[in-house]
């Protein structure tokens, strides 16, 4: 896949602020432009950047309906009424209702959780699970990671004396469901500051205020970090504002101290007594707490993550594990059909979207099928199949295309839909997929520009390896955690050729292990580049290459050195 190149630049008055920071914080002007170009323009913005501090997190009350919220909850613990929390079966929601039962747990006996079947009963609220509420006499529901769409649901659910109150973070419809309490930062009548938090970041928010009204110690609070920095990495929120003070503090959490059952998990991820990143999370911790939804029941995500048993706990991690297995094999060959099927359509080539259905896809992996497919065509898709009587699917973006407003402009073909800018899921009548296909992508066609269809680098800065020092790197590593709102910095260098000893590695001598100088400095770096094979001979022939590249720490037999992760080279 070829790349286009796209440096960042600042303009004068960026310069004029980056000189000013680079002299005030005693840091390399090329560590200021990065900065500057994260929106930090001053001394104390810098501060609140690379100390995040719980002072900077906003009042929960700024939240709408935060106080009806906060009332009932206390009014249901004060009069011995069954709550039940209630979330999404994926990393986001089982960690949310995690975080909320746990808490809850603590000081009050009379609480259960339920997490709705993947495909008996469909993402979100469902009739199903408040029929179980009303048979189990719960007469309140708190909803996490879902709800915000819910209107008639819960209307059917006051029908029969069940309260709800919604914690959500996706983005609601004209009409908001009437339950007690609707927790939704991106309600347009809601003014608080921070609209990008995670559904686990709302509950978080609920227990935060409920604590304040209760005078319950933070400390309970933050003893429990882990579960929301699991939940902002895998749900691909911004790391920026106060998911970036959640994050920073759940990763410490998760170093430092984590629960039984986060522990457990990160035992079978292979990541005890190692730093664990953002990076880690998404890559290893996400899919396996996914896969137990997407395989068989996501309830037992919740009971891992709630139990302090260790025992108990370690026997799901290895359960959960094995799902994963199962799972990688499964989107494996249904990717591999998708594109075959992708292949054999002559018109596919002119066509800016995917649209692809098979009714016997397995449902619980097509939002991984859709990533890939979006990831190998840069195109954005959607991939459908058949379950209880619909054609039911998952939806992912390219970087700046919205592919949420594309569904929405076809919503007169759906039984539902949902999601974010970048993924969503929806459901139709069998009998109107050819038709959602075609407007579908007739607006994706008109809407979506040649930069968004093409594959692109965007780098943040050009520098050489005389750049790369131990404090250099030192403060780089203070610009975590890394995520979107915060990528990782990506440089690019020019003009770098072989020491002498880069060479083929892997088992199929597929990967470049690099030792490169470049014509500014005598420093000899380390690199890998994944995949990128052809350029050995390139380099044998010691002619000149450009590379762009995150910096990464390598420990090899106990000597840890900065190593360049090459991201792609051109000749």
């Amino acid at each position: 896949m070829t790349y286009k190149w796209i440096f960042k630049n600042l303009t004068k008055e960026q310069i004029n602020i980056q000189e000013s920071l680079s002299k005030e914080l005693n840091i390399s002007p090329i560590l200021a432009g990065l900065l500057v170009q994260r929106g930090i323009n001053t001394f104390e913005d810098a501060r609140r950047f690379f100390r995040p501090d719980f002072a900077f997190l906003h009042d929960p009350f700024l939240m709408a309906d935060m106080e009806k919220a906060t009332d009932r909850l206390t009014e249901a613990i004060q009069n011995n009424e069954k709550i039940l929390i209630y979330g999404d079966y994926d990393v986001d929601g089982t960690t949310s209702v995690s975080l909320v039962y746990k808490f809850i747990q603590k000081i009050y006996n009379n609480v259960d959780f339920y997490i709705p079947d993947r495909y008996l009963e469909g993402y979100g609220i469902s009739i199903q699970g408040i029929n179980y509420a009303i048979e189990n006499n719960f007469r309140l529901i708190v909803a996490l990671d879902c709800g915000i769409k819910a209107v008639e649901k819960i209307k059917y659910a006051s029908e029969n004396n069940v309260d709800f109150i919604i914690c959500d973070h996706h983005t609601p419809d004209n009409i908001l469901p009437a339950a007690v309490a609707v927790l939704d930062p991106k309600r347009p009548d809601c003014n608080y500051p921070y609209k990008h938090l995670s559904g686990c970041g709302v509950g978080f928010k609920l227990l935060q205020a409920f604590s304040q009204k209760n005078n319950i110690p933070f400390s309970e609070l933050t003893s429990m970090l882990d579960l929301v920095a699991l939940s902002i990495a895998s749900d691909i929120v911004p790391i920026t504002g106060e998911n970036r003070i959640l994050a920073y503090y759940g990763l410490e959490q998760l170093n430092s101290n984590p629960s039984v059952g986060v522990k457990s998990i990160l035992s079978v991820c292979g990541l005890t007594d190692k730093t664990i990143t953002i990076a880690d999370i998404v890559f290893k911790v996400g899919p396996r707490i996914n896969a137990s939804g997407r395989m068989k029941q996501a309830t037992e995500v919740v009971e891992l993550l709630v139990s302090n048993d260790a025992n108990f706990a370690k026997q799901k991690s290895d359960t959960i594990n094995e799902y994963n297995n199962e799972r990688k094999d499964l989107d494996k060959k249904i990717t591999d059909e998708a594109i075959t099927l992708i292949a054999s359509d002559e018109a596919f080539s002119v066509r800016k979207s995917v649209v692809i259905y098979k009714p016997d896809w397995h449902k619980g992996v097509i939002g991984i099928v859709a990533s890939r497919l979006s990831e190998e065509f840069y195109k954005p898709s959607i991939v459908l199949t058949y379950s209880n009587g619909m054609a039911s699917g998952s939806a992912r973006s390219v970087p700046g295309f919205d592919i949420y407003s594309a569904i929405e402009s076809c919503r007169d073909l759906l039984e539902n839909f949902g999601g974010h800018r970048y993924a969503a899921g929806l459901t139709m009548k069998e009998e109107n997929v050819p038709e959602f296909s075609q407007r579908f992508e007739q607006f994706v066609f008109s809407n979506i520009t040649d930069e968004q269809t093409s594959p692109q680098v965007n780098i943040d800065a050009l520098i050489s390896f005389k750049d790369i020092t131990p404090k250099f790197f030192s403060v780089l590593k203070q610009f975590g955690p890394f995520g979107p709102g915060n990528m990782k910095p990506i440089f690019a260098t020019k003009q770098v050729m072989d020491y002498g000893s880069s060479r083929l590695v892997g088992k199929d001598q597929e990967h470049l292990k690099l030792e490169l100088v470049d014509p500014s400095s005598e420093n000899v770096m380390n690199g890998i580049a994944f995949g990128m094979y052809e350029y050995n001979d390139h380099l044998k022939s010691l002619k000149p290459l450009d590379i762009c590249y995150t910096l990464e720490e390598n420990t090899f037999n106990n000597v840890t050195n900065i190593q360049l992760m090459i991201k792609d080279i051109q000749v």
